[in-house]
């Protein structure tokens, strides 16, 4: 008999067809989230499941589906599972690793540029019928080439938008838990510096640090005030790690010019007034939407889900500790 998988939202046919030649396969190809009664509801009997970053798989889920082995996410933050609670109960989970770093590092820069340059207020302007003659000081934006970009966390993707503002011919500094090698440093003409000087001293600050406790709110006003009045802020990261409500006081009062924003604390939800605000663009949670690199998504989410309900060490696990014990 086939083991039962449950898909809570719509992914790429292939990885469905790939699922579906092991395995009994219930998928909500509308797309439409569940709410949690439904889904506890849909995960009855269910050997595996292949969800999103949309849904919450914590230890009240797990203890009530005593029959589940693993938790396929089709992302490569996991934060939407209680991964300590599933290891407990013996409940495998996977992620999605490596596949979204260059779309993620070219959608970093979409956000300079667009943001940088109000490509978006202008788009808005022309479309409107407004535009009527071109004017000197019309559409003011701020120059990339030749400045300073700061890169907080200069893990993979961070790295990747290091090696693109080569390009803009910038001066790159970086912050880290840890320094880099001096290699990738001269590699990436990248100075490492401390957090306070990257933020004083950079006219972009860019975000690319994994959400923890110790992360959350990583930028609060504190940190804004440190910043230049011209500088502008990305956040293609994690949402809490901006302070969002000390976000719009600062773009409303001028404390930064602008920012650019991919992710947000309450998704879909954003602060108060932040959408009313022309300083700042707003992007739904788009830095891996490339057809290419979803569908790698789905079909590595579909291979770890297949491989923990066939025996075999799912290529992105987790907690292999839950190995171990059985």
């Amino acid at each position: 008999m086939k083991p039962k998988v449950l898909v809570t939202r719509q992914i790429f046919p292939e990885a469905l067809a790939l699922v579906s030649k092991h395995c009994e396969v219930d998928s909500n190809q509308r797309d439409v989230p569940f709410s949690p009664p439904q889904l506890l509801k849909k995960l009855q009997r269910k050997d595996g499941l292949i969800c999103l970053l949309t849904d919450t798989i914590d230890d009240k889920v797990l203890a009530k589906s005593p029959q589940l082995k693993i938790v396929s996410n089709v992302a490569v933050g996991y934060n939407n599972i209680d991964v300590n609670a599933a290891t407990k109960r013996g409940v495998m989970v996977t992620n999605t690793p490596g596949v979204l770093d260059d779309t993620t590092a070219d959608f970093t820069w979409c956000l300079i540029l667009a943001t940088a340059r109000g490509l978006v207020e202008a788009d808005k302007y022309f479309r409107s019928g407004k535009w009527k003659y071109w004017g000197v000081m019309q559409f003011l934006g701020h120059d990339v080439h030749h400045k300073t970009l700061g890169i907080c966390g200069l893990g993979r993707i961070g790295k990747g938008v290091a090696k693109r503002a080569r390009g803009f011919d910038m001066r790159i500094l970086y912050t880290d838990a840890q320094r880099a090698n001096p290699i990738i440093e001269q590699e990436l003409r990248a100075t490492f510096v401390d957090k306070k000087t990257l933020l004083q001293e950079s006219d972009i600050v860019t975000l690319h640090v994994p959400l923890f406790p110790e992360t959350t709110h990583y930028i609060s006003a504190s940190e804004l005030k440190l910043m230049k009045k011209t500088a502008i802020l990305i956040n293609a990261a994690r949402g809490p790690v901006v302070d969002e409500k000390a976000l719009v006081k600062a773009l409303k009062e001028g404390w930064i010019a602008g920012a650019g924003l991919d992710v947000y604390e309450k998704e879909p939800k954003p602060a108060p007034g932040l959408t009313k605000l022309k300083n700042v663009l707003l992007a739904p949670h788009a830095a891996s939407a490339s057809v290419d690199t979803r569908l790698k998504m789905s079909r590595m989410a579909a291979e770890n889900c297949v491989a923990g309900l066939t025996g075999n060490r799912p290529p992105n696990l987790l907690n292999p500790e839950v190995l171990r014990a059985m």
